[in-house]
């Protein structure tokens, strides 16, 4: 699996797997169970940086289905918003440094 850019750039942590999973995946709600698989880390992983999340409100919980919770990004929250910027920006960035070593090299004579 490639490591995306917030990744590459935070460094590869449990949390910080977590909450890139979640903003890529934004507008989906997952059980917890779902979440550490999909980020690709064990339960106990995800239940020791759970209530970091909870702590800063990055996630909600989104709706009950049976005894299960759903939870997603808490888009409202203003540290959220300044990941996604740190997100977006990062992308821009990397696409600048691609277009710019895709273009051929002037030479001068």
């Amino acid at each position: 699996m490639q490591k995306s850019l917030l990744v590459e750039f935070l460094g590869d942590t449990p949390f910080i797997r977590v909450v890139d999973f979640l903003l890529e995946n934004s507008i989906f709600d997952y059980t917890k169970t779902e979440l550490a698989k999909n980020v690709g880390i064990s339960r106990a992983s995800l239940y020791n940086v759970w209530p970091i999340l909870e702590k800063y409100a990055l996630v909600k919980a989104s709706r009950q289905i049976g005894n299960a919770t759903l939870y997603k990004l808490n888009k409202g929250n203003p540290v959220v918003q300044k990941l996604i910027e740190l997100d977006l920006k990062l992308s821009r960035e990397y696409a600048d440094i691609v277009v710019a070593a895709s273009k051929p090299k002037s030479t001068s004579a």
